[in-house]
């Protein structure tokens, strides 16, 4: 295959490699996006597909989801990606979450949201244990789409639209600027962003080494469609208080951590939160878990799912439908960062979320990569 040139060259087709593409592609610029798998497969499809604005880290993280989740409301219009659901219902089931919700509420992130009071529950839907809580936080901030289709939509649309290449079932061996060498040859483009998810090894190891970086596996299953009330946002409760940042940075927050320790420390020691959200035959999407390993196992013991869907009979009033699909994902994940830049040259550059924030973030992260490679 003869060389092409490209302004950018994009390694990896997940969402972190198409929010560059579309980035650069809004500049003007021509761009190749070259991904060894036929489709997409990795953390971009296996997860929520819930673009969460509300408990990310204030400051930095919390911005790019905002700026992120605007993109995605523009780009599934325009892509024709459907927006299965909105909003979040955040909710306490003890006191001493609700007192994590309303210093929330008192900080710049918690505007346009809104404290619940039990008995006002049920006017965003039916079907929860409402008169047990001792609260909600309702946030009209988030979007949710269905990965599976959304990721695959949204690389079809930046073709059409934005005559982005796509370089399938291709490998990349070797990504210097001017050229990518690949099984397919080689390509040349002035600019490489390279997009490896939670491959650490093919390229750049050393660079990548240097950040002390490890790798997350989840449980997800999906329920079977039931009388699922359409009014309710997607639902998440008092175990990710403790592990979204913009709340667990919170003062309140460790009397809250105190007596989930206490009260179900079998859960945190296996990283469970419940986040449930809705797809568009009614199903549910409910996770999620985590543990951490240089390589996790295949393996997804039931006694995780049995800890996750624990929690959701705790906050929803009928037992949970049969489980009718159960996979796990793996994502980058890194102490001291939620995302990472690195620059080998003036014209390359590694980009990792490293937090599982990918389809929350990555397109304002995206845009800043872009922005500092081509002015």
């Amino acid at each position: 295959m003869p060389p092409r040139t490209f302004d950018l060259a994009v390694v990896g087709a997940g969402i972190c490699g198409l929010a560059h593409a579309l980035a650069a592609a809004r500049r003007g610029k021509r761009v190749v996006v070259v991904d060894r798998d036929r489709q997409a497969n990795g953390a971009s499809v296996r997860n929520f597909g819930f673009i969460t604005v509300t408990g990310q880290q204030a400051g930095e993280c919390w911005r790019r989801a905002r700026r992120s989740r605007d993109v995605w409301a523009e780009v599934a219009e325009a892509a024709g990606i459907a927006v299965v659901q909105r909003g979040l219902l955040m909710i306490a089931r003890r006191a001493e979450a609700r007192a994590v919700l309303e210093q929330f509420l008192a900080t710049d992130m918690g505007a346009e949201c809104r404290l619940v009071e039990p008995a006002d529950i049920g006017t965003y839907g039916k079907g929860l244990r409402s008169e047990s809580f001792a609260g909600a936080l309702y946030s009209p901030h988030e979007i949710r789409v269905e990965s599976r289709e959304a990721i695959p939509r949204l690389a079809a649309w930046l073709t059409e639209r934005h005559e982005v290449t796509f370089r399938r079932e291709t490998v990349v061996h070797a990504a210097a600027p001017p050229r990518l060498e690949t099984s397919s040859g080689t390509i040349e483009a002035g600019a490489v962003v390279v997009c490896p998810g939670d491959d650490f090894h093919t390229l750049h190891a050393d660079r990548i080494a240097a950040y002390g970086l490890t790798r997350c596996k989840l449980h997800m299953m999906r329920l079977s469609p039931s009388p699922f009330d359409e009014r309710l946002p997607a639902i998440m409760s008092d175990l990710g208080m403790i592990r979204y940042l913009g709340y667990s940075e919170l003062p309140a927050a460790k009397a809250l951590a105190r007596r989930l320790e206490a009260e179900q420390g079998e859960h945190i020691a296996n990283g469970v939160h419940l986040i449930v959200v809705r797809g568009a035959d009614n199903s549910l999407v409910v996770g999620d878990s985590h543990h951490y390993a240089a390589t996790p196992d295949p393996f997804a013991p039931t006694v995780v799912d049995d800890l996750i869907l624990d929690e959701f009979a705790h906050v929803f009033a009928h037992g949970a439908p049969p489980v009718v699909e159960r996979w796990t994902g793996t994502y980058a994940s890194a102490k001291d960062r939620l995302a990472l830049v690195d620059k080998p040259s003036d014209a390359l550059r590694i980009v990792i979320v490293t937090s599982g924030t990918g389809a929350s973030t990555s397109f304002a992260l995206a845009e800043e990569v872009v922005a500092d490679l081509f002015g």
